[in-house]
């Protein structure tokens, strides 16, 4: 989905978010965004990782 958003799109957006939330809230905006996507790749690396380790395991005990 987010591969079709182009340059035109992605401005759309933008204008509309500044409407809507005003230039002061952007800034708060964009770093709860930030936070929460960092915060998901974490979780997805250590899932991934806890997932690898249990597969070791099961090797090694074979």
């Amino acid at each position: 989905m987010l591969q079709n958003i182009r340059i035109p799109g992605l401005i759309l957006i933008l204008v509309i978010a500044l409407i809507i939330f005003g230039p002061s809230k952007l800034p708060e905006i964009g770093r709860a965004f930030g936070s929460t996507l960092r915060e998901f790749k974490k979780s997805t690396r250590d899932l991934v990782a806890d997932d690898t380790n249990e597969e070791e395991s099961k090797r090694k005990a074979n």
